[in-house]
């Protein structure tokens, strides 16, 4: 197969969703190392407290996954939580899901052009791939504030 063959793959789905989950359990991790009170209460202007990011991220993750793989783009909305467990909770069920509906995805999909939430259009996999990106962008944002309160963020290459 030649190098610029469009049938060569890099990554399979399941090795994609894969790291894609171990990106998840490092945020997990960060999200549970912020002291309660400081989960959604701390900030350093003008970025807005972790808690209030990692809802954001909850509500790309799981109905990004939905969306591909079912065409069904519901509205872009933020779930709900104001502790650490509410946050935890609600990232063990959109793991859940995840892992749940990705199996569902038509393989073709993931080379198909669509409209993520009525304003996004690419390809399914550059999606998933801005999904990721904007998760670590994120976090990053999380190891700051934890470093800033005194806590050790979680190793970011440790994604087990």
């Amino acid at each position: 197969m030649s190098a610029g063959s469009q049938s060569s793959v890099f990554l399979s789905p399941s090795q994609f969703l894969a790291h894609w989950q171990g990106h998840r359990r490092v945020t997990r991790r960060v999200i549970e190392a912020f002291p309660e009170a400081e989960v959604f209460g701390y900030r350093v202007e003008p970025m807005r407290p972790f808690g209030e990011i990692a809802l954001e991220l909850l509500a790309m993750a799981a109905p990004t996954v939905r969306g591909v793989a079912t065409g069904d783009w519901e509205a872009y909305a933020s779930p709900e939580a104001s502790t650490r467990e509410e946050l935890l909770r609600l990232w063990d069920e959109a793991t859940n899901e995840i892992e749940e509906l990705w199996p569902q995805i038509p393989a073709g999909r993931f080379q198909e052009r669509m409209t993520a939430f009525g304003q996004y259009e690419d390809v399914g996999r550059n999606l998933f791939l801005y999904v990721i990106d904007n998760e670590i962008h994120h976090r990053g944002q999380g190891y700051v504030y934890l470093r800033a309160l005194g806590v050790e963020p979680p190793a970011f290459w440790e994604r087990d």
